[in-house]
C-alpha cells in the first residue's frame, strides 16, 4: 500500500498507532509531532517519519495543509520494503532542501488536482518517498577537510544571530575555503548555509514568540532580521503563520 492523501490536521492533540508506516511532509503551516517519545515539528523545512506501530501524538499549530503517504510495506516489492525498513527504522525528523520543496510543491499541486487518481497518488508518492531516501542515505560527495563539526557551526550562528552571517565566516569556522565549504554542508546537511542560517533564525524566532513577551521589532533584531516585516515575511512564506498567530499559539 502507497497512498498519498492531503490533510488538513486540527488544533486539537489526537493519540493513536497503526501498523503502516507514515510520511508526513507540510505543504502550508506547521504541526506538532512526539513519536514513541521524540518530539518534532513538521513544517515547510522539516518532514516527520513515523515507524508503523508507533505511538504517536499530532497537533496542528494554526492553518496548516499536510501531504502524508501511508506506506504498508507488507504490499511493496522487494526493493521498496527495504527502503522503508531503513527510513523508518526509528522515528526521524529529516531536515528538507530547496530541490525537494520543489518537487513537493508539484506533488501537492498535483494531487490537488487530481488526486482521485490512484496511481498518480502513488506515482507522486514513491517519487518522494525515493527523493527522501537518498537524500538521507544516497552516496554523498566527502569534502577534503574530513566531516563538519555541526555542534560548533551551531555555536556561532546562536551567539551571533542578531547580526550577518557570512558564508565565509562560517567557513573559516569550518577550516574550510568557502566553495568547498558550501558543497560539503549541502550534502551533509541537506540544506545551503543560506538555508540552515533562514531556518536557525525562524526557529529562534519562534522560540521566543512562544516563551517571552518581547516586542516583534526586538525579537526581529535579535535573530538577524532586518526588520519587523522581513521577520513577517519570512515566517509568511516559510512556516505558513504570522508572528502574531504563532504567538497566540493559533
Amino acid at each position: 500500500m502507497l497512498q498519498a492523501r492531503l490533510l488538513c490536521l486540527d488544533n486539537q492533540a489526537h493519540e493513536h498507532a497503526h501498523d503502516y508506516h507514515q510520511l508526513v511532509l507540510s505543504l502550508a503551516g506547521r504541526a506538532e509531532f512526539e513519536v514513541n517519545g521524540a518530539g518534532g515539528e513538521v513544517c515547510r523545512m522539516r518532514a516527520c517519519l513515523v515507524p508503523g506501530d508507533a505511538d504517536h501524538q499530532f497537533a496542528g499549530m494554526g492553518e496548516n495543509r499536510m501531504l502524508i503517504l501511508d506506506l504498508d510495506e507488507d504490499d511493496m516489492r522487494d526493493g521498496d520494503r527495504d527502503l522503508l525498513l531503513r527510513l523508518f527504522d526509528s522515528p526521524r525528523y529529516p531536515a528538507l532542501d530547496a530541490d525537494f520543496l520543489n518537487l513537493l510543491n508539484y506533488a501537492g499541486a498535483e494531487l490537488a488536482r487530481y488526486g482521485s487518481d490512484p496511481q498518480l497518488a502513488r506515482t507522486l508518492g514513491g517519487v518522494l518517498l525515493h527523493a527522501l531516501h537518498l537524500r538521507l542515505f544516497g552516496e554523498r560527495r566527502i569534502g577534503s577537510g574530513g566531516p563538519l563539526d555541526l555542534d560548533t557551526l551551531d555555536s556561532h550562528i546562536l551567539h551571533n544571530l542578531a547580526r550577518r552571517i557570512t558564508v565565509a565566516e562560517l567557513a573559516q569556522v569550518a577550516c574550510l575555503s568557502p566553495s568547498h565549504f558550501h558543497a560539503q554542508f549541502k550534502d551533509s546537511v541537506g540544506l545551503t548555509p543560506h538555508q540552515y542560517l533562514l531556518k536557525a533564525r525562524l526557529d529562534h524566532a519562534t522560540r521566543l514568540l512562544r516563551e517571552s513577551r518581547l516586542p516583534l521589532v526586538r525579537i526581529a533584531e535579535e535573530c538577524g532580521f532586518s526588520s519587523q516585516s522581513a521577520l513577517t515575511t519570512a515566517m509568511r512564506r516559510y512556516l505558513g503563520l504570522t508572528p502574531r498567530r504563532l504567538r497566540e499559539g493559533v
